[in-house]
């Protein structure tokens, strides 16, 4: 079933909050969901280890560079989908990731400097690309975004889109929730309430249920 990969050449983009705000919404709307912490931060492991793991998930630590792919075929199940939370360099470890993929999602602030860091993740997706003779379908996620759109966030979008780069909608906003699930553990419906949870959880959903139809499109 579905691998799904989020990878980022800069750090703090967000990669751990996109992983778990994806899996536990996929694992709410009844998917079996397995994560890997590719990440030396283990945010992810941070996460799961406040012995709140919602049902359906199940998170494998200690993944490296040789045993990368062997994993995530170990958990390419009928049924289940596969998250992977890589580091945020680029690396061996990164580029045996991506070759696994049905979707690489490339989460970036709207910056400059990310999506000129961002850039590299992409180029590390053509050469893949290159080296497996096939298209590994992706898209960037916009993470920590405002209700208002910036110009310099518009100016990034109009590029991406003019290159022919899928973007994610809607994008992840900035949002305390979305943080505190690594201080309280479990999903957005099980941590204390923290500002607009309601905003949060649609938030979260709506861009969860976006991820899976691109998934649906690309594995058609």
């Amino acid at each position: 079933m579905p691998v799904i990969v989020i990878a980022s050449s800069k750090g703090g983009a967000g990669k751990s909050t996109t992983a778990v705000l994806l899996g536990t919404e996929l694992a709410h709307a009844g998917a079996t969901v397995t994560m890997l912490d590719c990440d030396p931060n283990h945010s992810l492991s941070l996460w799961a280890s406040k012995n709140k793991l919602p049902k359906n998930i199940e998170t494998v630590s200690d993944v490296t560079e040789s045993s990368v792919v062997k994993i995530i075929k170990q958990h390419d199940d009928d049924g289940r989908i596969v998250i992977v939370d890589l580091e945020g360099v680029a690396s061996r470890m990164v580029s045996r990731a991506i070759s696994q993929a049905d979707l690489v999602l490339i989460p970036m602030r709207a910056t400059i400097l990310d999506a000129t860091i961002g850039a590299r993740s992409l180029a590390l997706i053509a050469e893949e690309e290159e080296s497996l003779g096939r298209e590994i379908a992706h898209a960037v996620v916009f993470t920590m975004t405002r209700a208002i759109r910036s110009k310099q966030q518009n100016g990034i979008e109009t590029s991406l889109r003019e290159q022919g780069i899928r973007i994610v909608e809607p994008p992840l906003m900035e949002r305390a929730a979305f943080s505190a699930l690594f201080e309280f553990g479990g999903d957005l419906r099980s941590i204390p309430s923290q500002g607009n949870m309601e905003g949060a959880v649609e938030n979260a959903s709506s861009f969860a249920r976006a991820v899976y139809q691109q998934l649906a499109e690309t594995m058609k």
